[in-house]
């Protein structure tokens, strides 16, 4: 699978809102919709952690909130941790949006990796 350049600058552009007081640890995320467009996300951190947000999330939610529903792909990366993959509560809440979501994640020498989201959740909780 090819990234574009256009997702890879405005992943790592987006890196300088990243909100990462705590962990030290910046992320960026691109979803791209099956109409091309892209939605970029930061992790925003808050001193009580369980009201963090994933910089995955934040690119879903956006996405989400402009009436998009069909996702392709969304690509992650950050500096400091070498081909991140989500959090679990990222890949639950991908689930049941976008299952058929491939993930990508970068290195800092912008090299790839390619992971189904259903090889990284394998059961996501369903009623």
């Amino acid at each position: 699978m090819k990234i574009s350049k256009l997702l890879v600058k405005r992943v790592k552009k987006i890196l300088n809102y990243a909100y990462a007081p705590y962990s030290k640890i910046q992320v960026g995320a691109g979803l791209i919709c099956e109409g091309g467009k892209i939605y970029t996300g930061i992790n925003i951190e808050n001193s009580s952690y369980s009201l963090t947000v994933c910089a995955e999330r934040v690119a879903l939610f956006k996405a989400l909130s402009e009436g998009e529903r069909k996702f392709l792909l969304l690509l992650i990366y950050s500096p400091q941790i070498e081909f991140i993959l989500p959090c679990g509560a990222c890949l639950q809440v991908l689930s049941e949006f976008a299952p058929e979501l491939i993930i990508a994640t970068m290195n800092k020498n912008e090299e790839f990796r390619f992971y189904p989201l259903k090889s990284l959740i394998k059961k996501p909780f369903r009623f």
